[in-house]
């Protein structure tokens, strides 16, 4: 299940940490956003290092659909109720200049990454939300307009249509700028103390630290764990597909993400939170969608993807905590991380310069907000439930009752525990616990995988640590045994 971006961009690797270090600037974490972060801040002359627990590029920036747009969903008219106009204008001139500041690095640095230039479309089947929708986006300054001219096999009404936005390849984008910048795969930050970033190999001392690392991994100060949680999604890539022009979203969280890559039909959906019970259902269930819409195309790749979401639905980009003055965070991007990770790179230099960025107050960790609050509330009763189960609930079946290829919350020797039967009949047992917080662990049967519900963290089928917020696999409760 390797997306078609890693299959052709060969990422040169980088040696991890093997001493201890001083920098000015430490970026944990080198996706995405820790790249561009870090390339804007050395360009700005600054003495930067990036901390990779893998490898560049290797989490959610090779998972991505990569389009390159502003239009999030229809979510202006939602941003401009919560956080008022002035806000909700901060938020769409961001990831609308995120895209130019794309074509600049892009012709500046001469890269070759397949960039294109596409029109953007949620469609939907209520006209009425549609136009409204429309006019909330232009009236904030965005390319945004209404049309009911929508090709085949999207079954729509009509759509937000946003005119300039664009795709490309990430991976290919990304690797030139990596190139240039000092990375140290293979190490990852386990604990950060004031100034000091401690590593299996090493201590990184760096006046200023920023986390663009997916997940912050810290739980406190900041209390990141409480105020996001972490969603899976599929993709699907076709062969034989129709051409679709232009990238599309559907308007309710039922519809299917379109752009194509070359002669590839990219077709995304179906997303549930993290650890979410049946959540192998989901991922079947996108190809039988696909089928119904285009029966003629032909599966040539799948893969899967996770994002972090926050409580109300904007990135934290800012400072990371009141009494960590030096500390600075990029996270939470919703499934928007191309634009968001850019907006990071676009505000984060000005913030640690001591100036203040016309954009910040939208995107800042700090604040507080009615949507926001609800939205804690619901993590909290989230996280509750799930703790709960991990001391409350005793499964019935037994651990030899799992039959190949199976896996599950089972007894084993009389104890809870996690456990699956590989296709040799192997049983491998595993705390059901997640090492996080505590949480009882999901089995995700689609991708043989243990998830936890409350956080997001996920893990192979036999412990290995896969995502965080975790920084540890999950203990095994005893040797593989039959």
């Amino acid at each position: 299940m390797e997306s078609i971006w890693s299959r052709d961009c060969y990422m040169e690797k980088r040696d991890p940490l093997t001493r201890s270090i001083e920098t000015e600037i430490a970026v944990v974490g080198a996706g995405m956003a820790g790249v561009l972060i870090a390339h804007a801040l050395q360009r700005d002359g600054r003495q930067v290092v990036v901390l990779e627990a893998d490898r560049t590029g290797s989490g959610q920036t090779r998972n991505t659909t990569a389009k390159v747009t502003s239009q999030h969903g229809p979510i202006y008219r939602k941003l401009i109720r919560t956080f008022g106009w002035a806000k909700a204008a901060h938020y769409a001139q961001a990831n609308q200049e995120a895209i130019q500041a794309y074509r600049d690095i892009i012709q500046v640095e001469g890269i070759d990454c397949g960039w294109e230039e596409k029109r953007a479309y949620v469609y939907g089947d209520d006209a009425d939300r549609l136009r409204a929708e429309a006019e909330a986006a232009a009236s904030l300054g965005l390319p945004a307009s209404y049309t009911e001219d929508l090709p085949r096999p999207i079954p729509a009404v009509g759509a937000v249509k946003f005119q300039g936005q664009a795709q490309f390849h990430p991976l290919r984008f990304l690797r030139p700028l990596a190139e240039k910048l000092t990375i140290y795969e293979g190490t990852p930050v386990r604990t950060v103390e004031g100034d000091a970033l401690k590593t299996p190999t090493g201590t990184v001392r760096a006046e200023k630290i920023i986390f663009a690392c997916h997940y912050p991994f810290l739980n406190f100060p900041g209390l990141y764990f409480a105020r996001m949680h972490q969603e899976r999604s599929y993709v699907l890539a076709l062969e034989g597909a129709p051409a679709v022009d232009g990238m599309y979203i559907g308007a309710d969280g039922a519809g299917l993400s379109l752009r194509t890559c070359g002669d590839l039909l990219l077709v995304g959906g179906e997303g549930h939170r993290t650890g979410e019970n049946g959540a192998g259902g989901q991922y079947e269930r996108l190809p039988q969608t696909a089928r119904e819409w285009l029966p003629v195309a032909r599966e040539a790749a799948r893969w899967s993807a996770q994002d972090c979401i926050t409580a109300d639905g904007v990135p934290y980009i800012g400072p990371y905590a009141a009494s960590r003055p030096n500390w600075y965070v990029a996270t939470g991007f919703g499934k928007w991380g191309m634009t968001s990770s850019m907006a990071a790179a676009l505000i984060l230099p000005a913030l640690l310069r001591g100036e203040n960025h016309p954009w910040a107050d939208v995107f800042d960790p700090r604040r507080v907000n009615g949507r926001a609050l609800a939205g804690i509330a619901a993590e909290g009763g989230h996280a509750v439930k799930g703790l709960a189960k991990s001391f409350l609930y005793f499964p019935a079946t037994q651990a030899d009752e799992l039959s190949a290829g199976r896996g599950g919350i089972v007894r084993l020797n009389g104890e809870k525990a996690g456990a699956y039967r590989d296709e040799d009949g192997q049983l491998h047992a595993v705390s059901p616990r997640c090492p996080h917080l505590g949480c009882q662990l999901a089995w995700n049967p689609a991708e043989k995988t243990w998830d936890c519900p409350c956080h997001g963290s996920r893990f192979d089928c036999r412990g290995k640590l896969l995502s965080g917020p975790a920084q540890e696999d999950i203990s095994r409760e005893q040797p593989s045994i039959k």
